[in-house]
């Protein structure tokens, strides 16, 4: 009974709709723009920083994408404040999965996330110590640069904690030598053709003799956006970079991947 009474609090902690405030961060030359969720109280909370993958945080409708505000909700109930740089729309532009990207995930994508991490570390209700890392698809890119030991930013406050990279590109990534500073969890699909997860699974075991703070979960039978709630399974045509030049990849929901994700994650990033 004790047990079953848990996981219903669990479930309605996870099924509450979470308060979301926009809010802007000074990012050099322009004001980055952010959604923030958190839990009630004064805290202080532990945080992530959450980086949106290649269609952006928000649709063309400016509507925020169901993924995030599902991944939001579960965190915020498992009592972190999650903040959502948007890289895209803070300069004007709409969703690059089908276009030539002129923000990269290396260098502009790096600098949100560090300008996020800046941000909350000045709120009182923020745990300073404990402030993490996310993201998907080219969002996880930048998270697998930013925890690179070369590129730890020097502002004199606490490092991030921990990362998590939901089917990150590795192939550029292992021609660099690769290897984390932090604990950094990635979790790839077995058959993703989008990211494929034969290039991270390289990158992680190069990076065994630099670095101990990888790990990599791979998910049989899944895809791209594994994830995702109720996403059936698709092709999509048209996007600008792919393992095979095609354009073609394939995504969708895969139920096992997607509930070892949600318990996984929370979990990682309590450490």
């Amino acid at each position: 009974m004790r047990n079953f009474l848990a996981l219903l609090m669990v479930a309605l902690a996870t099924n509450v709709a979470a308060a979301s405030d926009q809010i802007e961060i000074e990012a050099g030359d322009f004001p980055l723009k952010a959604t923030l969720y958190r839990p009630a109280g004064d805290g202080p909370f532990p945080a992530i920083v959450a980086m949106h993958g290649c269609g952006g945080l928000v649709d063309r409708a400016g509507k925020h994408r169901p993924q995030y505000v599902d991944w939001a909700e579960r965190l915020v109930g498992a009592g972190f404040a999650v903040l959502f740089p948007d890289s895209y729309t803070s300069r004007g532009l709409g969703p690059q999965c089908t276009v030539q990207r002129r923000i990269r995930p290396d260098r502009e994508r790096l600098g949100d996330a560090y300008a996020a991490r800046q941000w909350l570390q000045k709120q009182a209700w923020v745990q300073t110590d404990r402030v993490a890392l996310l993201g998907w698809s080219q969002g996880a890119i930048t998270v697998l640069w930013t925890v690179r030991p070369r590129v730890t930013a020097k502002d004199e406050k606490p490092d991030f904690r921990s990362a998590v990279a939901f089917y990150p590109g590795c192939r550029r990534l292992t021609d660099t030598a690769w290897s984390a500073r932090i604990p950094t969890l990635i979790l790839v699909g077995a058959a993703d053709d989008w990211a494929r997860a034969r290039d991270c699974e390289q990158m992680v075991a190069q990076a065994r003799g630099r670095s101990a703070h990888a790990t990599i979960v791979k998910y049989k039978g899944a895809y791209h956006y594994f994830d995702r709630a109720n996403l059936p399974f698709q092709e999509r045509t048209g996007q600008a970079f792919t393992p095979d030049g095609s354009g073609r990849v394939h995504v969708g929901t895969n139920a096992e991947a997607r509930a070892d994700a949600l318990k996984r994650v929370p979990e990682w990033l309590r450490r």
